[in-house]
């Protein structure tokens, strides 16, 4: 059985890699970083008439790791383009030394997963983000958006906003939703909830001290927040589980056959979401791995773009 699963996780990853990268329709710059940039994804699909799109903002994942850009994602922002959204793909900077967006990812259908999952991270491995600047990012990128969007896709509708992210880009998405109930010195925290309509995030990496326990992309938590050494000290600004509740609809979407973020990391989420008093969705989905969740080709993938279309319309 564990040679099936591993055998099922490498086809998964080899299809969610196999399509090409798709180019937006625009690009637009939200910081001086050649990582600080949006790319924007106009509504190619049917949609009611007289109804503006909704926007989804895709934070991409890749365990914060420098070689991971938001490249690998693009067919999965032009589907749901491709199903009449409006798509803000956000890039960020990552582990230390992160070069030029765009240039980084290595060719489609390479074992960028298995990279991402294994000893990556280790010595001479590429460590997993910065501190604090993949937070600074973030913080950034949706500060700027709304002012972004107006220029690059008029056509959508703002108060229809719904972030996903996968993986570490479904932490950095529950996060990006929980800003208003950081601790009061963190610089990103905001003075009222962000106007969204929800979040969906996919396989995030939802709970650290669970993520490390398990040794989730080989400690790419820790790395995030700058090692063992600063990890519980900065915990309470960056751990979605210790930022509830928000107030804000949230759903998970979690493959029960996922070897790189295994389903406890996000049951754990959601049974401190039940603790705060907040209702938080998880759908589990049955015979799926980690990347079908991003798929164009799966099953899985539309049941993700359904999720989005329930929140957003």
């Amino acid at each position: 059985m564990p040679d099936d699963a591993a055998a099922r996780a490498v086809a998964e990853e080899e299809s969610a890699f196999s399509h090409p990268a798709v180019d937006p329709d625009s690009t637009a710059a939200y910081g001086d970083h050649p990582d600080q940039v949006i790319d924007f994804y106009a509504p190619r699909g049917e949609r009611l008439p007289g109804e503006a799109p909704p926007l989804v903002v895709v934070l991409h994942g890749g365990a914060w790791r420098a070689p991971y850009d938001r490249r690998h994602i693009t067919p999965f922002a032009d589907f749901l383009a491709r199903r009449g959204f409006a798509v803000a793909n956000v890039e960020y900077r990552r582990g230390p030394a992160s070069p030029a967006a765009g240039t980084s990812i290595p060719a489609q259908g390479s074992a960028i997963g298995s990279a991402i999952g294994s000893a990556e991270g280790a010595a001479g491995g590429p460590v997993a983000g910065r501190w604090p600047d993949t937070f600074d990012d973030v913080a950034a990128a949706l500060d700027a958006l709304p002012a972004l969007v107006r220029e690059a896709l008029p056509q959508a509708d703002p108060r229809r906003t719904v972030i996903t992210g996968h993986s570490a880009g479904g932490h950095l998405a529950l996060w990006a939703a929980a800003r208003h109930v950081l601790p009061k010195d963190a610089p990103w925290r905001t003075d009222a909830p962000a106007a969204l309509r929800g979040v969906i995030a996919l396989a995030p990496i939802a709970d650290f001290t669970v993520a490390e326990e398990l040794a989730v992309c080989d400690g790419a938590a820790a790395q995030l927040l700058g090692g063992e050494v600063k990890f519980a000290e900065r915990l309470p600004y960056a751990d979605p589980t210790l930022l509830l509740p928000t107030g804000i609809a949230t759903t998970l979407v979690q493959g029960r056959a996922d070897l790189v973020v295994p389903q406890a990391v996000a049951e754990s989420y959601a049974d401190a979401a039940a603790k705060s008093g907040e209702v938080v969705g998880l759908t589990l989905l049955e015979d799926v791995g980690h990347f079908p969740l991003i798929d164009p080709a799966a099953d899985a993938c539309a049941v993700v773009a359904e999720e989005i279309a329930q929140l957003a319309w």
